[in-house]
């Protein structure tokens, strides 16, 4: 028997170009929700991404025949906004040496600081190999272009360390999230913390209630009733309170994520008197609670702590998540039960000075990284030992 014809590579300027039934069959519980056709296709189709906003879609699919065998969502970037893995430094120091660092290919989800995958292979096919393939495409296709390099954000550790294979440096990264540790209830994870840090989580529980402010959760069909405006207005409040902060997203994003992808999408809402004060606009996938994006209209104690961290750990322990990943920064989650957890990237840079620069980079902070796992993980205020339900 002949071997199969290796695959043939195309580069595509809109998911739309991909058939979503091809681009979808790909995917598994790794890759769910970020990576979904619909999800990708919202945004570009909303006007979120695009060559106007410095992300030109350039999204990397290999065929064998008519049959798709692997893909990678991939964006041309002008420039590093919206990419949460900061490269600002290198391209400053690559251009004080005369090397231009834009335009790069970049493998990930448009402002989406969630670990998963970015290399997607057909379920029967040998998962390493296309992997490798995508990696050398990825490589090829940027050289002919002329780009300076390559970068793959958020990617899984299988994925990084098959990139490292095949010649890539990988980046070490640390977010903050909460992981189920077999909790009955809310008040089993608060059995997790020493009294003091305890009693000041229950105070902060408090404070909507004294704040008039009543938190609720809608999925499914009650978020036929949200407004997307609203969700754009809060989104839109939290950016527009940073210096640096960038509308990306638009109404027309919401309005799609509510209307075609509406069963992977949560809202958490704060009322007073019936009145929307402060919302969180979540996702989930398989036994997964993902933090998107959070606003208000008014300013209250707690009020962002209650909607983005312990309302949805509350709900997270009722239905028997896993985990939830809140969203990239933010140490004050340390000492609210969320604990460091590792994300990976790789780099490519296809100048040799540069590309050793970084690497001699990257060695450092790793080790800087490795070396603060262990006093993030004590910040949480855990007590040590097994899980007592704590008393009131």
């Amino acid at each position: 028997m002949s071997d199969p014809l290796p695959p043939t590579l195309r580069i595509h300027r809109a998911i739309t170009e991909v058939p979503r039934g091809a681009w979808d069959a790909l995917l598994d519980d790794a890759a769910r929700p970020f990576l979904e056709w619909a999800f990708l296709a919202a945004l570009e189709e909303s006007g979120s991404v695009g060559p106007h906003v410095g992300w030109h879609p350039r999204h990397l699919t290999l065929w064998r025949g008519s049959r798709l065998v692997a893909a990678a969502p991939a964006y041309l970037k002008d420039d590093s906004h919206g990419e949460f893995v900061a490269d600002w430094s290198w391209a400053t120091a690559a251009e004080r040496q005369g090397v231009r660092y834009y335009p790069k290919l970049l493998l990930t989800v448009p402002f989406t600081p969630v670990t998963g995958r970015r290399l997607l292979v057909a379920p029967d096919e040998d998962r390493r190999t296309r992997e490798e393939e995508l990696a050398r495409a990825a490589q090829e296709y940027a050289r002919a272009e002329g780009f300076s390099s390559v970068h793959v954000h958020f990617a899984t550790e299988a994925e990084a360390e098959a990139l490292e294979a095949a010649g890539y440096a990988v980046r070490l990264g640390v977010q903050y999230q909460w992981r189920n540790a077999g909790y009955g209830s809310f008040e089993d994870f608060l059995g997790r913390f020493h009294a003091r840090r305890r009693h000041q989580i229950r105070r902060e529980l408090r404070a909507p209630a004294a704040q008039g402010l009543t938190l609720r959760t809608l999925r499914g069909e009650e978020l036929a009733g949200v407004a997307p405006d609203a969700l754009y207005r809060l989104y839109a409040s939290t950016v527009d309170k940073y210096p640096w902060g960038r509308r990306f997203l638009t109404p027309d994003f919401f309005a799609r994520m509510l209307s075609t992808f509406r069963s992977s999408c949560e809202v958490v809402e704060a009322r007073r008197d019936g009145r929307l004060v402060a919302g969180a606009f979540n996702l989930v996938g398989h036994r997964v609670l993902y933090g998107r994006y959070w606003g208000c209209f008014e300013e209250h104690p707690f009020l962002h702590f209650n909607v983005c961290l312990y309302h949805p750990v509350a709900e997270a322990i009722a239905r028997g998540l896993e985990r939830f990943e809140p969203g990239a920064g933010g140490e004050h989650k340390l000492t609210r039960g969320f604990e460091p957890s590792l994300t990976w990237s790789a780099h490519l840079l296809f100048h040799p000075g540069v590309d050793r620069a970084v690497r001699s980079f990257l060695e450092h902070e790793r080790a800087a990284v490795l070396a603060g796992l262990p006093r993030w993980q004590a910040e949480t205020g855990f007590k040590r030992g097994p899980l007592v339900p704590p008393t009131r």
